[in-house]
């Protein structure tokens, strides 16, 4: 099958859906770009990953870098390796980013998670990540800090993502503090015309989250509910972004199953796609039909918000307060992951550049 005539392409053609890859790994943003994606991603788990497919790349780029700077920590070596990753994909989406006047072809980079409780660090960082490549995109978490974080980079310049966000109040709350920096941008002269702030509500991560409340609670729940939890909550966070005018545009990721990719096609959104599922995706012959006005079936969405209370914090607009986003099970659980991530990526730069002599040995 032509890319050209592929169920992702045909789905960004044909309706007002876009994708991004998810990784700025060469081979799988090429194959994504292809196929119509307008945007990739990346945080210190997909830096492992892709220092893993493209060692014999990275691994001498790594020793090179560390020769030339014998007094650097692994910690800056780690984020410089993940600045180049990045600055790499971004050079990839350049064309897409010109062509679109800047409102696509954009790399999203996460903030350092360990720095989520310090919305001044998180800023620092954000202006640091926007000088490397002019379609760099950065992440903050929807928490406390975060906010504050975004409503202060928003109204610099920086185009945001917010990230580890499993709520519609999450989402309204990072809406809302996008809204409050582009004004201020606007009224102090700045230029707002090719910012293109997006939200992502990690539909995957919470269904996750419940499907572990299930277990540990011993909830005699539908067994086809919670794989619809994140694409209720992503519709109802839908249709009040619409509603609103939020000029925040949502983003689906952390991806499961066929019905993330199915049952959020024609909106006016974006998904943030893994390779193995963008393959799977594109084997599958189903036709990328506009499905996201179709309601989740009632029965099951009311089996949910009956027996599992943190459906309830995730589903209703407010459901959760701002103080409440970072202890939200799901929020805490994926900070605590991509912080651990954080110190993988330090270990993996040591391994290149401090190799362990009992492996050696061995």
């Amino acid at each position: 099958m032509a890319a050209t005539d592929s169920p992702l392409f045909r789905m960004t053609r044909q309706t007002r859906t876009d994708f991004w890859n998810d990784s700025c790994a060469v081979d799988e943003l090429a194959y994504a770009i292809e196929r119509g994606a307008v945007g990739a991603t990346t945080n210190p788990s997909i830096v492992v990953e892709v220092l893993r497919k493209e060692r014999d790349h990275w691994l001498p780029w790594v020793l090179e870098l560390a020769d030339a700077n014998p007094c650097w920590t692994e910690v800056e070596l780690a984020w410089a390796t993940a600045e180049a990753m990045a600055t790499r994909g971004a050079a990839m989406l350049e064309p897409v980013f010109e062509r679109t006047a800047g409102r696509k072809g954009r790399l999203s980079f996460q903030t350092d998670p360990a720095a989520h409780p310090d919305a001044g660090r998180m800023v620092e960082q954000a202006l640091h990540f926007t000088s490397l490549a002019p379609n760099i995109q950065v992440k903050f978490p929807a928490t406390g800090p975060g906010l504050e974080a975004i409503e202060s980079a928003t109204a610099r310049g920086v185009t945001i993502t917010g990230t580890v966000c499993f709520s519609v109040a999450q989402a309204v709350a990072v809406a809302e503090a996008v809204e409050r920096g582009l004004d201020a941008r606007s009224r102090a002269g700045g230029d707002t015309s090719r910012m293109a702030p997006v939200c992502a509500l990690m539909i995957g991560r919470l269904d996750d989250w419940l499907k572990v409340l299930v277990e540990r609670d011993g909830l005699a729940v539908h067994p086809n509910a919670p794989d619809w939890a994140g694409i209720a909550v992503f519709k109802r966070a839908y249709r009040l972004f619409s509603e609103r005018g939020y000029r925040t545009r949502l983003l689906a990721a952390a991806y499961r199953h066929r019905l993330h990719w199915t049952e959020l096609v024609g909106a006016d959104a974006i998904m943030t796609l893994p390779h193995a599922w963008q393959v799977r995706f594109e084997a599958s012959g189903i036709e990328p039909l506009p499905r996201i006005d179709e309601p989740v079936d009632p029965a099951l969405v009311a089996d949910l918000e009956a027996r599992l209370p943190d459906f309830r914090r995730a589903y209703a607009p407010d459901g959760l307060a701002i103080p409440d986003f970072s202890t939200f099970g799901p929020t805490a659980r994926t900070l605590r992951q991509f912080i651990r991530s954080t110190h993988d990526l330090v270990g993996a730069i040591r391994d290149i550049v401090l190799p362990d002599p009992d492996v050696r040995a061995a």
